[in-house]
């Protein structure tokens, strides 16, 4: 049996349909368990996503310590680090791990590390 181009797209179609239904219900799954995780160890949009702007954030912690979680260990958490960069949005970096995408899309509309590195 032949195949035409009209039935390979139909099968995509059908596959890209059934892809995002199971997408759905795994990222269902997922959110509840980030959530368990996040009431068990009582950790804050800051801990999550560093200092995010007030503007962005909109959601408020559910924890008023303001001290860092200890893991079960006792030990104390790990430092965020010192950011070492900074965009005019707010965005901010330590210079630490991936870079982040605000920082990609800065650097390819030509700015420069000198630009956007915070200043003593």
């Amino acid at each position: 049996m032949t195949k035409t181009l009209l039935s390979i797209q139909k099968q995509i179609d059908k596959l890209q349909k059934e892809a995002a239904s199971i997408r759905e219900k795994e990222v269902g799954g997922v959110i509840e368990r980030i959530k368990v995780a996040i009431g068990f160890y009582g950790l804050t949009a800051e801990d999550l996503f560093g200092n995010v702007p007030r503007a962005v954030s909109k959601r408020k912690s559910k924890t008023t310590t303001g001290t860092p979680v200890r893991a079960a260990t006792g030990k104390k958490a790990k430092s965020k680090g010192v950011i070492k960069y900074r965009d005019e949005a707010g965005n901010a970096w330590t210079g630490n791990g991936m870079r982040p995408r605000w920082f990609k899309a800065a650097l390819e509309s030509g700015k420069t590390l000198d630009d956007l590195l915070v200043k003593s």
